[in-house]
């Protein structure tokens, strides 16, 4: 499913916007989706961007909303966002089932405990993951389902 080197100026730029697309509705296993990722050679963050934005904007007007397709149109007619703000990402609607567990472990365990027990949250193959400073690790989803 990688579109590009881990250490190259587009995986960069697409991990700044993946958990907000995600949280959207994006599914970056979709084929559609793919190809117009590693297609898109030209524009790709403003594409990102005015995805979210046109589909922040559906949403606040109850309309219906098609991500992938979104998505997809953005990158192939290289979109340019017409109103953006770097805050869009901090919107609670955008956090991620993972950035809202970080959250609430800060809440329930406190900052301290929370940062010597948690090494991070991540996305690997379209699934959210905890990564605990012993090594091990666990889905998001069933930390979630255990409550």
């Amino acid at each position: 499913m990688w579109f590009w080197e881990q250490d190259s100026i587009e995986y960069e730029i697409f991990k700044i916007y993946e958990r907000a697309l995600a949280t959207l509705g994006v599914n970056f296993s979709n084929e559609e989706v793919q190809n117009a990722l590693e297609a898109c050679t030209y524009g790709l963050e403003d594409a990102l961007r005015s995805s979210i934005s046109y589909m922040l904007w559906l949403h606040e007007n109850n309309k219906e909303m098609f991500p992938n397709r979104i998505l997809v149109r953005a990158l192939q007619e290289q979109w340019k966002p017409m109103i953006w703000r770097d805050e869009y990402l901090e919107l609670p609607m955008l956090e991620s089932p993972g950035q809202r567990w970080w959250k609430t472990a800060e809440k329930i365990w406190g900052y301290d405990v929370r940062n010597r027990m948690v090494a991070d949250v991540f996305y690997n193959d379209g699934a959210e993951f905890i990564k605990f400073t012993n090594g091990k690790e666990i889905t998001v989803e069933t930390v979630w389902r255990w409550e």
